[in-house]
């Protein structure tokens, strides 16, 4: 959430943000209102000082044993008038703090200003797009081939935007899991932590998905409970109204979770396959940052979220997203593309964004330096390190051979037993 102050007085430059992001008239209603509000201050402050002079005119009657009770019964009548005022000027804070719970954050000034994902720009590319001597397939071809994706009977026992893994499949998502973990653990410093995968709405309005985005969740009916469409949210809460020592900072944080999300508006979009579903498992980093440090943080997340897909021999590209295509709680975003030949293109196989004191601010996650001193709002930041299921996608597609089997890529093999390739007979240790 922005700062209702920092809005207050610089009003044209937040309306200027709005606009690159694509959301004219984004702030019509919050000044109507704090216009409102600024006129009845004003109103307010004026019977205040009629209120203090007939206090000092009802002394001065008292002391002079004259009859005060008629600028009595006046000063009663404009305490009621000052009550009433105040009731509605509170009630109008509560309306533009519900104004600023649906505007979005403010994209940084080094964001590439855009209308759309069209207008993102690419920061850097790794690896050349995998080659082949034959027609590559899609993963779900290559995956029922070798009976290692299942979507009729994950139909029949769910339904659609579901997956069942087989055998191998089953065990490939794991190592990949794992593998993250151990990389961002051991190389990165990443603390690990095994959240819910079930919060309550005070976390989901603390990093930004409520009350927006409840059409995008799962909710437990007749609950306070939603589904996490990332860990993001539950690692992000656990700081939720606590302050941090300045030395604490960096936290970083790895989750491995499941994820939940609806996918309410992608309808017809990529259902074929697992590039988008309903549940999947994801490895999310997670930082809180001081925010003078918070845009190198950035950059270290985003490469190490990197050094999956290298150690991987996966090709991939780094976008800056333009103004247009930002998340509703980013400042700035990266986004990392991997490269799926079957679509002869580079899909989105993580977002690294930081939000600056957006998430913060709903969430009151402040650091104190030194344990003393007027605490601050940390800056969060958070990106995938990986999808997984998205990294199982793009291992299969790249590393498909003619005859249908898969290479397993080196840095995996000890994660699935040193076996080298997935093919019909393979079960590994079954």
């Amino acid at each position: 959430m922005l700062d209702l102050g920092y809005v207050r007085e610089n009003f044209s430059t937040v309306e200027k943000k709005l606009l690159d992001r694509g959301m004219p008239g984004k702030l019509d209603s919050f000044r109507q209102i704090d216009e409102k509000r600024r006129r009845l201050l004003t109103e307010v402050e004026g019977l205040k000082n009629t209120r203090n002079r007939a206090n000092e005119e009802i002394g001065q009657l008292k002391k002079q044993g004259q009859n005060a009770a008629d600028r009595i019964q006046d000063m009663k009548i404009i305490s009621e008038e000052i009550k009433r005022l105040d009731d509605v000027v509170e009630e109008m804070d509560s309306q533009l703090r519900e104004c600023l719970e649906n505007i979005p954050n403010l994209p940084h000034d080094s964001v590439p200003v855009g209308r759309s994902s069209d207008e993102n720009q690419e920061v850097r590319k790794w690896g050349s797009p995998t080659q082949f001597k034959f027609i590559p397939r899609p993963h779900w071809e290559i995956g029922e081939s070798l009976g290692i994706l299942d979507f009729p009977r994950a139909a029949k026992i769910t339904g659609a935007r579901f997956a069942v893994y087989w055998d191998v499949g089953a065990r490939l998502e794991r190592a990949l899991a794992n593998f993250m973990l151990d990389v961002h653990g051991r190389e990165h410093g990443y603390r690990e932590v095994l959240p819910p995968a079930i919060v309550n709405s005070a976390s989901l309005h603390g990093t930004g998905q409520l009350p927006k985005f409840a059409g995008d969740l799962f909710r437990l009916e007749n609950t306070d409970w939603w589904l996490i469409p990332t860990a993001e949210v539950p690692v992000t809460n656990l700081f939720r109204d606590e302050v941090l020592d300045s030395d604490q900072l960096p936290v970083s944080l790895m989750a491995y979770t499941p994820c939940f999300r609806s996918e309410a508006g992608s309808y017809g979009k990529d259902t074929r396959g697992i590039i988008r579903q309903h549940q999947f498992q994801k490895v999310e980093l997670v930082k809180f940052s001081h925010p003078d440090r918070s845009y190198d943080e950035l950059e270290i997340l985003t490469r190490n979220a990197e050094t999956i897909l290298q150690k991987l021999n996966l090709p991939y590209r780094v976008m800056a997203l333009s103004t247009g295509d930002l998340g509703f709680s980013s400042a700035k975003t990266y986004d990392l593309e991997v490269w799926l030949p079957s679509q002869e293109s580079y899909r989105e196989i993580s977002s690294c964004s930081n939000f600056e004191s957006f998430q913060a601010r709903r969430a009151n996650i402040r650091f104190r330096t030194g344990g003393k001193g007027k605490s601050e709002f940390v800056h969060t930041l958070n990106g995938s390190g990986l999808a997984i299921g998205r990294t199982w996608m793009a291992v299969v597609e790249n590393y498909q051979q003619h005859d249908g089997s898969v290479i397993i890529p080196e840095a995996l093999r000890p994660y699935l037993g040193g076996a080298a390739s997935i093919t019909t007979e393979s079960r590994l240790g079954n």
